[in-house]
């Protein structure tokens, strides 16, 4: 278990990175987490650099194919930070991005707070705490050079490899209703389109978010109303470079998109 200092360590030497768009191999053997408790206490730093409230989460590797994108076997959660976040139509620096994949996800704003409990939430008692549904692009990145290496632990250090995300329109569709894992999704890179549906994040979205509640209730932590959860992605992570425009469409759900700047 890492201690107080090594777990602040290791979020300043993540953060820097982040900052300033470098990578390293790998954690320093002091400050490196061996256990997604430490992981995750690395990654809660994060909240106190932000003058502002917490955006949300994001659940990493929620598919196959994201799962083999960073080598892990399961699902990762973290954290959202306002100055990372944007509406639907934003042009964004693309920066040293390395990992280079733009994701299309559904995505959940919270209408009241799920606070950490013995019993597990259910699908449905998530799903009743649900305020709106969006679309969602999810740009990942992390500060590893081979984040295929790093494990779940340094990863989840690595703030689950959280970087940009854009924000679409809450629906107006009667979506609670809709059979979300078999809804089709599709994503594009300045035209060329990739093809999924809801069942590649995690089986359903609402399973998705269902784990993320009980993720956090595991580590104490509160689900707060307000907060957006992007749920994984649904298509294969899509190759992008300078300039180009990503679109996530889920239908009648609606779209949203973004640019690059060149």
């Amino acid at each position: 278990m890492l201690h107080e200092a090594a777990t602040q360590a290791a979020s300043d030497l993540l953060f820097g990175h982040w900052r300033e768009g470098g990578v390293l191999d790998a954690l320093p053997d002091a400050l490196r987490p061996e256990t997604r408790a430490d992981g995750y206490a690395v990654q809660a730093r994060l909240e106190k650099r932000s003058p502002r409230p917490l955006f949300g989460w994001k659940i990493a590797a929620t598919s196959s194919a994201g799962q083999a994108h960073i080598n892990v076997d399961g699902p990762l959660a973290g954290r959202l930070l306002v100055e990372m976040v944007a509406e639907g139509g934003a042009v964004l620096p693309f920066g040293a991005n390395r990992m280079r994949v733009a994701e299309a996800e559904f995505a959940f704003r919270m209408g009241r707070d799920l606070p950490p409990r013995a019993a597990p939430y259910a699908v449905e008692e998530v799903m009743a705490a649900i305020a709106t549904l969006h679309p969602a692009i999810e740009v990942p990145d992390s500060r590893f050079a081979d984040f295929t290496r790093a494990g779940a632990p340094q990863l989840i250090a690595d703030n689950a490899c959280a970087h940009q995300f854009v924000l679409g329109p809450a629906t107006d569709a009667d979506w609670r209703g809709m059979d979300l894992a078999a809804h089709p999704v599709r994503g594009a890179v300045d035209g060329a389109v990739s093809e999924g549906r809801g069942a590649n994040a995690l089986g359903d979205p609402r399973l998705a978010l269902a784990w993320l509640a009980n993720e956090l209730s595991g580590l104490g932590i509160t689900l707060a109303a307000g907060q957006v959860v992007t749920t994984g992605t649904c298509v294969v992570p899509m190759p992008i470079a300078p300039g180009v425009e990503v679109v996530a469409d889920l239908g009648i759900l609606g779209a949203t998109r973004m640019r690059f700047t060149g």
